[in-house]
């Protein structure tokens, strides 16, 4: 009877089952990833923007894209001709829409001198407007420096507003 019993034991923990390790999730990781990327943004085949990052990871199911690595982009008119540069620490891209979001150390320099530093900057691709609800600061070439909460522009930088200006100037008003 002992016998039975020891091979009854020995038969059914051979047929136990063995577990298998979870494999790690993919949730919340990035579909793609790249390093040393250039993104064109075009507008009916027209380059308006030209955008380059030492890292970038793509999110398909969101369609999103985030460049976290020294981003600089390059704006350029209807005649693909250069208008303004922006740099920044990272930056977010809705492919449904190319609208651009730069956060972190954002600097946009027109090509007309216009230098604005804000610590983010959104690009609409449709309109080509730059915009912001954050504190910003601009110079300009004639060593005029001015503070403000908002501002929008469009992507050259030469039609801009600051939306809640700031600041003293020596200047006589017109």
């Amino acid at each position: 009877m002992r016998f039975l019993l020891y091979i009854s034991l020995i038969l059914l923990s051979s047929c136990a089952r063995e577990t298998v390790p979870d494999m790690p999730s993919r949730e919340g990781l990035p579909d793609q990833e790249s390093w040393g990327v250039t993104i064109i943004l075009t507008n009916e085949g027209l380059m308006r923007a030209k955008v380059r990052s030492g890292h970038l990871e793509k999110y398909n199911e969101k369609e999103f894209v985030l460049l976290d690595s020294n981003v600089t982009v390059d704006f350029f008119d209807d005649k693909e001709q250069h208008t303004s540069v922006l740099t920044s620490k990272k930056a977010e891209v809705d492919q449904a829409s190319n609208d651009m979001k730069a956060i972190g150390n954002v600097v946009a320099v027109s090509d007309s001198g216009i230098t604005l530093y804000s610590e983010t900057l959104t690009w609409n691709s449709k309109d080509e407007k730059l915009h912001t609800k954050d504190n910003i600061m601009i110079t300009t070439l004639e060593e005029d420096t001015l503070y403000g909460v908002g501002f929008e522009s469009d992507s050259d930088m030469k039609n801009w507003k600051i939306l809640s200006p700031s600041g003293v100037t020596g200047r006589e008003m017109k």
